[in-house]
């Protein structure tokens, strides 16, 4: 089996990392391969159609209520008091439809009370409430002390952020890709303010976005994160019921180039895991990001210290999927969603995290749609696996320590071996009576076969034929033939 064949199931091509549209950005899953740019752009237009096709909606309703009101005015005459109930009828009837109007493009004020009493039913504890308290404070001073390097664009950064926190807490009852638009716009027009009207450096402007994404978001946390009226929650529960699930499958599975035998590579792994698993308790987008950099970086020493050279991107993907699936992160999904939603784009979109971040969302593609072929087993053994009927025999290192003294390693090694052996020699034996069974069947075919053919054609025996006589036995005159020839010898 060649390596192409191993990989088929894991390998995945640079190209389609990048946004299917072209424009060279890193793509996203959640943006059904977008990057920001394109799938904000693709968002505007699928909702401007939906705005224009509900308002097309509701004018036909509306004509078709004029219509039936003015057939029911002609048909009923010049009564007076019917058609002073009529019209207070109508007059009710287009009052609700401008109310079913609004609804369209308006949550709900009843919605969003009957969730902010949900949301205090569910408030955390005052501990909890206390340490994020302590948080967001910290951060708050800290962003007004680096503001204050920026002298007047400083003060107008501040400004704009004041105005958007005031401005959310106000649209608590929008839905949470509409929040998550928000915010993407707030990010978009502070960068252009600075770069624009204040001729702030790239560099800068940078740097004072992710001071931005930090101060905001740690405020906005607890609102915008696996929030109750998305299904983040569900996908959550789901994913870490595969993961379980999953738990026999081995690195060879995976084709995965580390030896966790080498204690280095080993700690690396571990480090790996904790980083994965460390991104559920940052606050801030761009820290979360930042978890799976350290991640994927302790992924590829471990990589480059294992095969003595630099790792390719084929060696990470497998790599990070086997993380994935030992560490089981809590929350994974809602900590994508909440980085595709909140995070500043720039992030996402170019760079190491963009990177990093893409391959994440790609690994959890994977698992959540790993198969027998994806790993190369037979469906029999897989489904067998997946409902823990059996395991996969586990190779030695990953039933020892390096601290386990070599005789035990070798009786093991040896009674596994002789384990091998006997299936095999099970195998052979279950064979064998295969075969002879087969012979017999074969034996018995072919008798039957000549018995029907015999009674079908039934062989008839003659009796013996008397012997012939001597060919001169009943010649009267033989006298009269000349004697046989004799040899005669002559000399020479």
């Amino acid at each position: 089996m060649n390596l192409k064949s191993e990989r088929r199931g894991i390998h995945v091509d640079q190209s389609e990392l990048l946004c299917k549209k072209g424009c060279g950005y890193y793509g996203n899953p959640a943006w059904q391969g977008f990057c920001s740019k394109c799938w904000r752009e693709e968002y505007h237009k699928a909702r401007q159609k939906q705005i224009q096709e509900d308002w097309e909606l509701a004018e036909r309703l509306q004509r078709e209520e004029e219509e039936a009101y003015a057939s029911s005015q002609s048909t009923q005459g010049a009564q007076s008091l019917t058609f002073s109930k009529f019209e207070e009828k109508k007059t009710n009837e287009k009052t609700r439809k401008v109310t079913t109007v609004k609804k369209f493009f308006t949550a709900s004020s009843r919605a969003g009370a009957k969730k902010a009493e949900i949301q205090e039913a569910k408030a955390p504890s005052p501990s909890i409430h206390r340490q994020a308290s302590i948080e967001t404070d910290r951060v708050s001073k800290e962003f007004i002390e680096f503001i204050r390097t920026y002298q007047k664009p400083g003060q107008d950064i501040y400004k704009q952020c004041k105005l958007f926190l005031d401005t959310m807490s106000h649209k608590r009852d929008l839905s949470i890709e509409e929040q998550s638009e928000c915010a993407q716009d707030f990010y978009q027009n502070v960068a252009d303010r600075l770069q624009t009207r204040w001729k702030v450096p790239p560099e800068k402007v940078e740097k004072a976005m992710d001071e931005v994404e930090k101060y905001i978001m740690t405020r906005q946390y607890k609102y915008v994160f696996c929030p109750e009226t998305t299904d983040d929650e569900k996908k959550d529960l789901a994913v870490q019921k595969r993961i379980r699930a999953l738990h026999w499958v081995t690195p060879q599975m995976l084709c995965v180039p580390v030896s966790e035998e080498i204690p280095e590579v080993s700690d690396m792994v571990v480090k790996a895991i904790t980083d994965i698993i460390e991104m559920d308790s940052k606050r801030v987008p761009r820290d979360k990001l930042a978890c799976i950099t350290k991640c994927s970086k302790h992924i590829f020493n471990a990589i480059k210290i294992t095969k003595n050279e630099p790792a390719s991107a084929d060696d990470f993907l497998p790599t990070l999927i086997y993380i994935v699936l030992k560490g089981n992160p809590p929350r994974l999904q809602s900590n994508i969603q909440y980085i595709t939603r909140f995070c500043n784009p720039s992030r996402l979109m170019t760079g190491e995290d963009g990177y990093y971040f893409t391959n994440l969302c790609c690994a959890v593609a994977f698992i959540e749609k790993l198969d027998a072929q994806s790993l190369n087993l037979s469906q029999e053994d897989f489904d067998r696996f997946m409902t823990g009927q059996t395991s996969p025999k586990k190779q030695e290192s990953d039933s020892f320590s390096p601290d386990v003294c070599l005789g035990v390693k070798q009786m093991c090694k040896s009674l596994d071996l002789l384990s091998q052996l006997n299936e095999r020699q099970e195998r052979i034996v279950s064979e064998a009576k295969k075969l002879e069974k087969d012979l017999i069947d074969w034996t018995d075919g072919i008798t039957k076969e000549v018995e029907d053919i015999v009674e079908k054609y039934p062989l008839e025996i003659k009796p013996k034929s008397q012997a012939l006589a001597a060919i001169d036995s009943e010649n009267v005159e033989n006298d009269k033939l000349p004697p046989p020839l004799q040899p005669q010898v002559y000399a020479g």
